[in-house]
């Protein structure tokens, strides 16, 4: 059998080989490998001229790439053409696809696969409506119709795959076979991590630095990272000025500065830049609360990343991180949300920390790799041998 995966993704060339910078590595295309004779990635691409040891390897037998030239600036309006016949040609030469959602890429396959006949499964990662909604002015007027467009190819797939327990499911639902399965796939639980936790809180002082972090692309807006640090200037007000918020994660860093300079917190607030994802999990060792305030998300991997760590976290009311969090650590999409974070942080003294570091640690553990990976490969098996 051989399965087309029709993405927006770009993937980076080096030396005969592709690398991911997160969320389609190596491992995680294996989970179609696994299945599936052979595999044909349909993405964007890059070619590096130098190695980048922040990115991570994609390459792995019985996958090939290619390359879909990127079609969505207005500028590369002549690229539409050249990109609707390499769509069609790879669909037409297929028997299965998969079509990760949302994406430009995916949503012409799926067009195409309905006029080959081909069977096709669904990929629901994330919300085209927060994405657009939070992004601009453009984006707003695009929203409405990406959010349509989305209900419809949901509803029409005879197979849905959604990330999330509940927030996709009830905005995009399907009609067909669907299953509830994140792209988050933790290798094990070490209880000394929650030992090691609680002992860092536990020496905690008052009034002594407590880290705030977030791990997501520095220049993307919907990211939410300026709530945060407006927060920080609250609290300023209030003569506390005992956080530092450090970010990590890739782009450009002008805008967050820009507001950190403006509310006069930029000694509170540290760009650590793009780390390799083998050290992330260092870095949230090292920090306090762990905050997701996206606007825009799926099921977040940093967050239960964080969880997994023992960190106290908080995060928006948006998509899967109430799926993740008690309601106590949301905070709203509205204008009160500054003063909703100020109050949350307020909230964590030692004891309610060491609560949540433990509540925390237990509840990703439904997010076991073995566990998911298993319930994903028989659906996936269910659309391979489909009738």
């Amino acid at each position: 059998m051989k399965l087309l995966f029709a993405h927006d993704h770009v993937f980076y060339q080096y030396n005969h080989k592709y690398y991911s910078s997160g969320g389609l590595s190596k491992e995680m295309l294996e989970r179609y490998t696994n299945v599936f004779d052979e595999v044909i990635v349909l993405s964007r691409q890059k070619k590096l001229s130098d190695s980048n040891d922040k990115l991570t390897l994609a390459s792995t037998d019985g996958i090939n790439f290619v390359k879909v030239p990127n079609f969505k600036s207005i500028r590369s309006i002549h690229k539409i053409i050249e990109s609707r016949e390499i769509i069609n040609k790879e669909v037409a030469g297929c028997d299965l696809l998969i079509a990760r959602l949302p994406s430009s890429i995916g949503s012409l396959a799926v067009k195409y696969a309905q006029k080959h006949n081909k069977p096709y499964l669904l990929e629901v990662v994330a919300c085209p409506w927060d994405a657009l909604w939070n992004h601009s002015l453009r984006g707003k007027l695009i929203a409405p119709y990406k959010f349509f467009k989305t209900r419809k190819l949901v509803n029409d797939a005879n197979y849905v795959l959604y990330v999330t327990n509940e927030f996709l499911q009830k905005r995009y639902p399907s009609k067909g076979k669907s299953i509830n399965c994140s792209n988050v796939a933790l290798r094990e639980f070490d209880d000394n991590v929650l030992k090691n936790r609680i002992i860092k809180i536990n020496k905690m002082k008052e009034n002594m630095k407590v880290v705030i972090g977030t791990a997501a692309a520095v220049d993307v807006r919907y990211k939410g990272q300026q709530y945060i640090i407006k927060a920080l200037a609250r609290l300023k007000k209030q003569g506390i000025t005992n956080y530092e918020y450090q970010l990590v994660g890739g782009g450009d860093q002008s805008y967050l500065k820009s507001i950190a300079k403006k509310f006069n917190v930029s000694d509170r607030v540290k760009f650590v830049g793009s780390i390799p994802h083998d050290k992330v999990f260092d870095w949230l060792d090292n920090i306090d609360i762990y905050v997701q305030p996206s606007r825009q998300e799926g099921l977040p991997r940093a967050l239960i990343e964080a969880m997994s760590r023992g960190l106290p976290a908080f995060g928006a009311n948006t998509a899967g991180i109430p799926e993740l969090l008690e309601p106590e650590f949301i905070f709203s999409k509205t204008f009160n949300n500054i003063n909703e974070i100020c109050n949350i942080l307020k909230s964590f003294d030692k004891e309610l920390m060491i609560n949540q570091a433990r509540r925390n640690f237990q509840e990703v553990k439904k997010y076991d790799r073995d566990i998911i990976e298993e319930r994903r490969k028989k659906f996936l098996e269910d659309f391979r041998d489909q009738k």
